[in-house]
């Protein structure tokens, strides 16, 4: 059994940061890619940005510049640094992983950008 635990959300105000984190725990065998998606209210689940194995890394254009994802191939855990926060961040993040054994989704954390 796969299980993803996320942590780091929260409400912040607008321009201000965040770090998610997002620690796999379980019968993993090897990670390829980890993303990161969201979801707010009335929209479809988007996907935030993503990284792989080998550290190459790919943004939705509405958060380049702003957020940095990053992964730590030891611990298997990935985060997400999201700097100068704007109300249009405002929602459910969720980590995703492929890995040999399968893919996995964790629970989301919110994240409210409201001053």
């Amino acid at each position: 059994q796969v299980r993803l635990v996320e942590s780091g959300g929260g409400l912040v105000q607008p321009g201000g940061s965040l770090r998610l984190s997002c620690a796999a725990s379980g019968n993993i065998f090897r990670i390829y890619t980890m993303d990161w998606h969201r979801q707010a209210p009335g929209k479809q689940r988007e996907l935030v940005a993503s990284i792989t194995s080998d550290g190459s890394t790919n943004y939705a254009d509405s958060v380049k510049g702003r957020f940095t994802i990053s992964r730590d191939n030891v611990k298997d855990t990935m985060y997400l640094q999201m700097n100068s926060l704007k109300p249009e961040d405002t929602a459910v993040y969720y980590c995703y992983i492929r890995t040999m054994a399968g893919d996995y989704w964790g629970q989301g954390t919110q994240i409210t950008v409201s001053s």
